[in-house]
């Protein structure tokens, strides 16, 4: 229990931002979340860099991520990540809107573990949020540390 690794959400608009982390508390998930409001910030913050400097930041257990951030791209984050020896095995859910093929498509083709489309009806949302949180934060197992 020591060695809980944080579920680190990729969310630009409060409202989801707050939803999320409701439903992820509200399901008795001890990972630490942390919040993030773009791209750039999710990058920093994977880097141990800006305000994230300094800071000995845990490898995510999950990286729960939106596609359309500002700054920098959610696929824009999936695909630097994917590109990078430690943080290509960090698993990555899309928690997205968006239901566009390209979308989905793009999604997987750069290596998301999974792509959820936030539902509208807060207890579907809910549902879907402890699911995900659930499965990616306490029943997967991730690879050893030394392939990270």
């Amino acid at each position: 229990m020591a060695d809980l690794r944080c579920i680190l959400l990729v969310e630009d608009d409060p409202h989801d931002a707050e939803l999320t982390m409701t439903a992820l508390d509200a399901n008795n998930l001890a990972n630490e979340i942390v919040a993030v409001r773009d791209g750039e910030e999710a990058l920093d913050y994977l880097y141990c860099r800006g305000k994230f400097s300094g800071a000995s930041n845990k490898e995510p257990a999950v990286v729960l991520l939106d596609l359309k951030l500002p700054k920098i791209s959610g696929l824009e984050v999936l695909h630097q990540m994917r590109n990078d020896e430690r943080l290509r095995f960090i698993p990555v859910v899309i928690l997205t809107s968006s239901r566009e093929e390209q979308d989905i498509i793009e999604g997987y083709r750069l290596g998301t573990n999974g792509y959820v489309v936030k539902p509208v009806d807060f207890h579907r949302f809910v549902d879907a949020i402890r699911r995900t949180g659930a499965f990616w934060a306490v029943i997967n197992e991730p690879p050893p540390r030394g392939m990270c």
